[in-house]
């Protein structure tokens, strides 16, 4: 085992496993359904369950060179949850009479690392390597996952390599082909889960994921797959799963528990539908939810048709916690029924990694932590996005620079090659930096954490105020030149983002070769916000033309963002961002922030500069 590996998980604190693991991950023994009699004895089925993985088998920060840590201590990654489920499955195992549990999964698997990059881009499974987070599920023996909306963000080649690498089913009764309509993957599967002495209980595993891969992977769907309604396609599905023969339903969808839809009504269905289901959906006794990336360990619902309880968790992100669902089931008429229900969380930073996992692929984490350490480049000056959300910094300027650079050149002999190029970016990662002196890869891939790829559309002056203007609802509105702390400034709360705006959809516009200078004005209501918006220091008139340079997930509606989802494209390439940064510091072998930063856009209150501190 390498140092750049497992082998520091152990520095923060000590880890336990084996038969204390399950009351140190916070386990409560939850006393059995005691009532029924007439119905016979009661018999437990428990179901474990994990989420929003993202490619994380190693509790290892990347783009850090270290061992994950966070404010909360978490851990992270499948090497701790194996540890988990084998507690788990010892603990129910030591009763002979105990049914033995299923482990499923609400998707989300396959993006979101760099060691998942790796294996879908540099080198690719179609080459017939074994994706890490396929060999590693495939260890710890899970029963069934979800697709996830991140599953399709390298196209469909690679997700159905990935599938048939899998060792247990791939649902999502709701991808669907594009023109018969007919399901594109299982839509469930049925588990026969043996009882000692028992008649076996038959488990209905539905799979359902977001119809959101509609608007956010457009390019590698569109004419190929759609995706209906998790409400409406669990309503056929449901029934027939029950018909089937399963005496239980077990719902895994990757949609939040709280209506809410990040895209707005830019889609006839919610993204976030997870207690609606289990609301208005008869037959379902338990769902796994993920997307949200929430630690819900328990929330009970009432289905509206049938009366029944319905228990519903969700277990954070990246493998940190481990959902529990004990279902307690009694024969009534000969089939076994639910009489009882409870969920609780498991927390993964009480373990010690599985060293089973951990040496299945550790070759596979030590060549991608060589890959995003090698050098690229240098840096003349530290470039840090902690700031970005509330001030103008280089490190936002330079991924609008590299995205408004590529598409400057692509469009050269096009019509709109006279067009001033504007770009789009966020502050995905306010940990993010890049040093002075020598750049890695990890260090460049730090600044953008996501794989969208780059687009180009055209737009009007209008068009851009009104951007802005939706962009700036990310702030709340104070008055005074503070000093406030960030936290009384920004991620203020909208109706499709109550628990408050994510720095992933507050969105900031920069110029290439001239300045689109603006102030926003968080004295005033959202709406009334932008002032002084100027090009090259003219007043942007509203009929305005410009091209703008803007990722996937903006342009194909994520955020429900005005606009941009409606314009023409004039660009797309299919090329992933980060990609093309790290191309170019790969080219030019250094980044120099004076070539391209200049402060553009200030908050202000009232017209007057404000202090905000982090």
């Amino acid at each position: 085992m390498t140092d750049s590996g497992e082998r520091t998980t152990m520095t923060r604190r000590t880890l336990i496993g084996g038969a204390s693991a399950l009351a140190a991950a916070g386990f409560t023994a939850v006393p059995a359904y005691a009532g029924g009699a007439d119905h016979g004895r009661t018999v437990r089925l428990s179901v474990m369950g994990t989420t929003d993985l993202h490619g994380n088998v190693f509790n290892w920060d990347y783009f850090k060179n270290t061992e994950y840590d966070d404010s909360a201590h978490n851990d992270i990654g499948l090497a701790k949850i194996s540890t988990l489920v084998t507690a788990v499955r010892d603990r129910i195992g030591a009763d002979r009479h105990a049914p033995r549990p299923l482990l499923l999964d609400a998707g989300d698997t396959i993006q979101g690392t760099p060691l998942s990059y790796y294996f879908a881009k540099i080198e690719p499974i179609t080459g017939g390597h074994t994706h890490p987070m396929a060999a590693a599920m495939n260890r710890i023996g899970y029963d069934a996952a979800a697709l996830g909306n991140h599953e399709f963000n390298y196209g469909i080649e690679i997700l159905r390599k990935f599938q048939r690498q899998l060792r247990f089913p791939l649902l999502g009764a709701n991808a669907q082909d594009w023109t018969t309509g007919l399901p594109a993957f299982p839509p469930y599967v049925l588990k026969r889960v043996h009882v000692p002495g028992e008649k076996p209980i038959t488990v209905g595993i539905l799979g359902l994921t977001n119809p959101g891969i509609a608007i956010w992977d457009k390019a590698n769907v569109e004419n190929k797959l759609k995706f209906g309604g998790i409400v409406e396609l669990a309503k056929i599905w449901v029934p027939r799963v029950r018909k089937a023969g399963a005496d239980i339903v077990i719902a895994s969808v990757h949609s939040g528990m709280d209506l809410s839809s990040s895209y707005g009504d830019a889609l006839p269905y919610p993204e976030n539908a997870s207690v609606l289901m289990a609301e208005t959906v008869p037959g379902i006794d338990a769902v796994l939810v993920g997307h949200a990336h929430l630690e819900i360990p328990e929330r009970l619902v009432t289905n509206k048709t049938s009366g029944e309880q319905v228990v519903l968790t969700e277990p954070l992100k990246w493998g940190m916690r481990l959902s529990l669902i004990d279902l307690d089931l009694q024969k009534v008429r000969g089939r076994w029924t639910v009489v009882g229900r409870h969920s609780q969380v498991l927390n993964a930073n009480t373990v010690d990694a599985d060293p089973q996992v951990v040496g299945l692929l550790q070759k596979d984490h030590d060549k991608v932590v060589e890959y995003v350490n090698s050098k690229i480049g240098t840096c003349t000056e530290a470039m840090s996005a902690a700031t970005a959300p509330w001030e103008d910094t280089a490190a936002l300027d330079f991924v609008n620079f590299i995205q408004a650079d590529a598409v400057s050149k692509a469009l050269a002999g096009t019509p709109q090659e006279s067009l001033p190029v504007l770009a789009i970016a966020a502050p995905f990662n306010r940990a993010a930096a890049i040093p002075a002196g020598d750049v890695s890869i990890r260090d460049v891939a730090g600044l953008y954490v996501f794989d969208n790829t780059l687009l180009a559309v055209t737009m009007t002056g209008a068009d851009i105020k009104d951007y802005l203007e939706f962009s700036a609802q990310y702030y709340k509105q104070v008055t005074g030149a503070g000093p406030f702390p960030s936290d009384q400034v920004t991620n203020a709360p909208t109706p499709t983002a109550p628990t408050g705006t994510p720095d992933y959809n507050y969105d900031v516009l920069g110029g290439l070769t001239k300045p689109l200078t603006y102030k926003i004005d968080i004295a005033k209501g959202v709406g009334a916000r932008i002032t002084d918006l100027a090009y090259d220091g003219v007043a942007v008139a509203a009929d305005q033309q410009f091209v703008v340079a803007v990722n996937n997930y903006r342009q194909s509606g994520g955020g429900n963002f005005p606009h941009v989802s409606t314009a023409p494209v004039v660009y797309n390439r299919q090329v992933e961002i980060r990609q093309l940064m790290i191309d170019y510091v790969t080219a030019t072998g250094e980044v120099d922030p004076t070539t391209f930063h200049t402060v553009d856009w200030s908050l202000v209150s009232n017209g007057a500069p404000i202090v905000i501190t982090a």
